[in-house]
């Protein structure tokens, strides 16, 4: 048999020495991250019917514009408390079953609302469906985050942000559907529906699994093991990740047991020291973009656009009650529509090109809004160019909010933290968020009295324009990082652009150094081919 001799150019085909190939997304990460982002419909769903409800609700109760304002923007306040505990439960009891606690609070919250007699009785139902919102808003992207591989976690962590936009469009749909019904039974009825979607959250938490990183902190490896195969883009991404996260959580390389003991100082002693009082430059850095971002999402106005749209579009000439609904639904259709195409832009444009495109898109569309609010404000006849412009800026403002400074807040804030500190830090956040939305959405009628509706959104937009500053200076890019490289990005603050290509600059020698290796190997494979083909 002739056997055919190799020539200078012919290429060998060997596995090992082959270009890797894109990983295909993973299923099961995809179904578990869905599964844990459905408790952030919660939120959206009462933003979403809140904003509409509230029509009838002072209709019905006779409540005056300060306890609107109030009953409008308590929740947000009410969530501080279940994020603050949030941190601390789920490193006790896991982050799964603290989903179906955060549920189980929200049911009880949704129907005390929905059977509400008076003002103090809603404000109750507020109260205890508040602690659950604040449970879901720090669980579900950490979670997420947590039982996600590198590749996909963009895509996958922006679930939450999806669902809260989505929940959204349900409160819409459920204020349009229910404002034929008699005054006393239709809010009561757009309140007390939110109870629903708990249902469903309790049932699928049931098939999911515990998340990787606190199965390592409670010492059990073999359990983490196995989630990590399943989650992972590869069996030696698998083995990496567990390594990195033994080493996160102090546990030695040489502990394979299924069960293992752990290190004391990893159950939560000095969490808060490392955090608060005695943070490293690398902690400060992360605490201060977390908190950052969740400040300047709420500070740019989000929840005052869309918790009041029917009063912005009523201030732009739209007067009719239905008419407002309908008006606001486009809002809630253009949010979730944008925020789909958000989530698979995330791994592959990176965070930081969409967040500062996202905030300068949201500085040009409130400009937009003070105009046309000031212009039809003054006018003495109705002004269709105006009402025009300001119904496009509102579209345009979520839009861009939706394609970044949405998803990404909840992204970044919930990847950046070490291990350890995740949950605390994460709670922190959570609570900076709520507390900016929390004051925003019980001033902005106060607000807007004072300085008028269009002089509110110029505010925002000033506001908007530091944040965009803000973030160009002090934000790294995160994209591609596991979650336990991810602190060496950080500490260096205005000058991470230096550590940035250091760090780049590090890998790439050890690239080439490995490439070298390659090379030599592929040589030698060659030469040995060739020789044995030859003889």
């Amino acid at each position: 048999m002739a056997e055919r001799k190799l020539e200078g150019n012919d290429q060998i085909s060997i596995p090992a020495f082959d270009p890797l190939q894109k990983p295909k997304r993973n299923k099961y990460a995809l179904a578990c991250s869905f599964l844990a982002s459905l408790t952030s419909i919660l939120l959206g769903y009462d933003i979403g019917v809140m904003s509409g409800a509230i029509l009838y609700i002072q209709k019905d109760l006779q409540i005056s514009d300060n306890q609107k304002q109030v009953v409008m923007g308590i929740l947000a306040v009410y969530s501080l408390i279940g994020s603050a505990a949030a941190g601390r439960t789920s490193d006790w009891i896991g982050r799964r079953y603290t989903i179906v606690f955060a549920g189980a609070i929200f049911f009880v919250g949704a129907l005390l609302m929905g059977f509400a007699t008076n003002y103090a009785f809603l404000m109750v139902g507020r109260f205890v469906a508040g602690i659950g919102v604040g449970y879901a808003l720090m669980i579900a992207p950490v979670y997420t985050a947590e039982l996600s591989p590198a590749s996909s976690r963009g895509f996958l962590s922006s679930f939450p942000e999806v669902f809260i936009n989505f929940g959204i469009l349900l409160g819409y749909v459920s204020n349009f559907a229910f404002s034929r019904l008699p005054l006393h039974l239709g809010w009561r009825f757009m309140l007390g529906i939110g109870a629903v979607p708990s249902v469903f959250i309790a049932l699928g938490v049931l098939a999911m699994p515990e998340s990787p990183r606190w199965l390592v902190m409670q010492g059990r490896l073999g359990d983490a093991k196995r989630v990590l195969d399943k989650t992972s883009d590869s069996p030696e991404e698998s083995k990496l990740r567990l390594c990195e996260i033994k080493e996160a959580a102090g546990i030695p390389e040489d502990l394979v047991d299924d069960v293992v003991p752990v290190p004391k100082r990893n159950r939560g002693d000095g969490v808060w020291r490392d955090l608060l009082f005695r943070p490293t430059p690398a902690v400060r850095h992360i605490l201060l973009c977390a908190v950052g971002i969740h400040f300047f999402q709420q500070a740019t106005g989000i929840d005052s656009v869309v918790l009041y749209s029917p009063t912005i579009f009523e201030k732009a000439g739209i007067h009719n009650d239905r008419n407002k609904l309908l008006a606001t639904m486009a809002v809630g259709f253009t949010k979730t529509m944008f925020i789909l195409v958000a989530t698979f832009m995330l791994d592959k444009i990176g965070r930081r090109p969409l967040l500062l495109t996202s905030v300068a898109g949201m500085i040009l569309s409130l400009v937009g809004l003070g105009i046309g609010l000031s212009v039809i404000e003054h006018a003495d006849h109705k002004l269709t160019w105006a009402v025009a412009l300001c119904i496009a800026s509102v579209l345009s403002y979520v839009s861009f909010f939706s394609i970044g400074m949405g998803p990404i807040t909840w992204v970044y804030s919930s990847e950046i933290f070490p291990l350890r500190l995740r949950a605390q830090g994460c709670s922190i956040a959570v609570a900076a968020n709520r507390v900016t939305s929390g004051v925003l959405a019980m001033t902005f009628i106060s607000l807007y009295d004072a300085i008028s509706i269009g002089g509110a959104f110029f505010l925002y937009a000033g506001i908007a324009l530091f944040a965009i500053a803000f973030f160009y200076l002090l934000y790294p890019e995160t994209q591609g990082k596991s979650l336990e490289e991810m602190e060496s990005s950080f500490g260096s603050f205005f000058k991470w652009r230096s550590t940035a290509m250091e760090l780049n600059q590090k890998q790439k020698n050890g690239d080439s150094n490995g490439q070298s290796q390659l090379q030599l190997g592929a040589t030698a494979v060659h030469s040995y081919y060739s020789y044995a083909t030859n003889n």
